[in-house]
This record gives structure tokens, C-alpha cells and sequence, in this order.
């Protein structure tokens, strides 16, 4: 097959947004805000959350959705979380914070030295061709994901004295894999003290020479803005939105549709069709078809003989008699 050659044009994309900074520079509420902005609602923001429940200390802000993540925090786990998000019809998705999958109980370096020690004969080196294939999946997950999402990374710190003699702490490199953020969109180093934003890496070329500034809704309106004046892209928005019509039909029908798992059964029992992308057009026709029968069938009226009598099918009652007349 001969190779096309075509002008370059930038086409709509989903957003990959990084958020990185030491404990205290705002990362989760400023990922909360950033992701409001991508949406119209709160309610199409979830976030999986690996901090012991703190990205529920926000729930003033608005009523998003949460997925709680325990220890142990593999590739794996993140995967089924964000399909989760996925198949639940969200538009945004916040993690946070993407270093446990890396650094965290029993996430991949911890799971690289289980192996070692089990099947290299301690030999961390070779241990990274199974570990690695699990960790390029998450990464996986998170750019092919029909949903914006918008990750968090706990820097290392360190201490310095400024000028004034003050002791200061300060973000080093951030918490996972080495070029993790070379998959993202754009991202942002937060500061401890002011909760400042600096773009290290701009794909859009909104924020590169932009001064340090406070991430807020707005600034999420302004990726998006971004993206949606690309030309649209057919390989994405079709499938992402046929997956969401999904989900909202079977939801219409009285099905559980909180999981991966109960999306693809349902889907199974009531069109016998595999959920598979190839499928999703089909399903949503077959689920749409059903939908409309059920509200063009008639409701059964009650039968007489199985319980009770609708009022106007209760027999005559025959006429009470008479009282006998009273004797003189």
C-alpha cells in the first residue's frame, strides 16, 4: 500500500495534563480546578485518589466523583480505575498522585525486587523486562484514554536558606519513571509557598513564556479552548461518544453500569454483542432499539383471577336482602 503524504494539520485531541510539586503546593486542588475547567460540570470530573482520602477534603467545591485506591498500588489497579472512569461516562479524570504507581507499596519498584529476588536471582536488571511492559501499559492507559486527564507527581525536596536566611523548601525531580512527562500535553511545576505554577513542558504554547501564576478554572478553559480549534478528529470523538451513549442507554434500561465488568455483561445479555470498539455503534442502535420498545408496549392491565380486581372489572354485587319482617 503506497504511503500517503498529506499537509500537517493539528487535530482535537484529549488533554494530558501533569501537575508536579512538593507535599503542600496544591497539586490535588489545583488538578481539581484545572479539571472543572475542561468540563461543564463537576459531575464528569472523577478522581482516583491514592492519598488516604485527602482529595475528598475539596468536596465543597462541587460534587465530583472519587475512586479510592489501597496499597497495593500496581500498574494494574490504575488501569482498572481508569477504564472504570471510562465506561462510567466521566469527561475528566484526575489522578492522583501517579507516584505510588511508581515509588509507592507495591507499586513498580517494589514489585521490580519481588521479582528480582523470585525469578532473576536478585538481578533487578533483568527483573525490568517483565516490570517494564506493566508500566508502559499505565502509560498506555493514560494517553489512550477517551477522557482528559490530568495527573499529579509528588516531587523529592530539599531545604535551602535564601537570601534573607530563611530555610525554604524547594521541588527536585518529581516521583516516577524518568520521561514520564514527555507523554503529556503539557506540565506544571507547583511552588511549596506560594502555590505557584511554571510550565516546564508546553505543547500548546499557551503557558511557556507566561510569568508564575496561580492555576484556577480558568486555566483549565484555556486548554480546552485549545484543543476544541483543531480540526476534528475522527478516529476519537466518534468512539468516545458512542462509549458514553453506552452507558446512558443501559442506565435508561435499569442496568448497573458502574464497572467495566457490569457495562460488558449487560451489554452481552441484552444485544449479544462483545463490547469491543468495532461493536460500539451496533450496541448503542441495538440498546437505543430496546429502549423505544419497551416504551411502545403497553402496560398490561392486572388479571382478575392472579390478584387484584382493577376497579372497573369488579363484578356486580348482588343486592343486600331484605330484613325480615318483625313478628306482632
Amino acid at each position: 500500500m503506497a504511503l500517503e503524504i498529506r499537509k500537517a494539520e493539528r487535530r482535537r485531541a484529549r488533554l494530558r495534563v501533569g501537575l508536579s510539586g512538593p507535599s503542600g503546593s496544591g497539586k490535588t486542588y489545583s488538578a481539581l480546578l484545572l479539571g472543572r475547567g475542561l468540563t461543564d460540570q463537576w459531575e464528569k470530573v472523577l478522581l482516583i485518589d491514592t492519598e488516604n482520602g485527602s482529595g475528598e477534603l475539596y468536596s465543597d467545591l462541587g460534587a465530583y466523583n472519587v475512586i479510592t485506591l489501597q496499597a497495593p498500588f500496581s500498574p494494574e489497579k490504575y488501569i482498572e480505575a481508569i477504564r472504570a472512569a471510562e465506561d462510567a461516562g466521566m469527561e475528566v479524570i484526575v489522578i492522583d498522585s501517579t507516584s505510588h504507581e511508581w515509588d509507592g507499596k507495591g507499586g513498580c519498584l517494589e514489585i521490580n525486587e519481588l521479582i528480582a529476588k523470585t525469578k532473576f536471582k536478585g538481578n533487578t536488571w533483568s527483573a525490568w523486562s517483565e516490570t517494564t511492559p506493566r508500566h508502559q501499559k499505565f502509560i498506555e492507559a493514560i494517553v489512550s484514554s477517551s477522557c482528559h486527564v490530568v495527573t499529579t507527581a509528588r516531587s523529592k525536596t530539599d531545604t535551602i536558606q535564601t537570601e534573607d536566611k530563611k530555610v525554604k523548601k524547594i521541588g527536585l525531580k518529581e516521583i516516577q519513571r524518568e520521561g514520564f512527562e514527555y507523554e503529556l500535553t503539557v506540565n506544571f511545576t507547583l511552588d511549596r509557598d506560594g502555590h505557584y505554577a511554571v510550565a516546564s513542558k508546553d505543547r500548546t504554547g499557551i503557558f511557556i513564556e507566561r510569568d508564575p501564576f496561580i492555576i484556577s478554572q480558568k486555566t483549565g478553559q484555556e486548554l480546552l479552548a485549545w484543543t476544541e480549534s483543531g480540526k476534528e478528529n475522527p478516529a476519537l470523538d466518534p468512539a468516545m461518544r458512542l462509549n458514553r451513549q453506552i452507558v446512558a442507554h443501559l442506565r435508561a434500561l435499569g442496568e448497573k453500569a458502574d464497572t467495566p465488568e457490569a457495562v460488558a455483561e449487560a451489554v452481552l445479555r441484552l444485544t449479544s454483542l462483545e463490547r469491543t470498539p468495532e461493536n460500539f455503534a451496533a450496541i448503542a442502535e441495538a440498546l437505543a432499539t430496546i429502549i423505544q420498545d419497551r416504551k411502545n408496549t403497553p402496560a398490561k392491565k392486572a388479571d382478575p383471577t392472579l390478584g387484584e380486581v382493577p376497579p372497573e372489572q369488579e363484578p356486580d354485587l348482588p343486592a343486600k336482602a331484605p330484613a325480615p319482617a318483625k313478628k306482632v
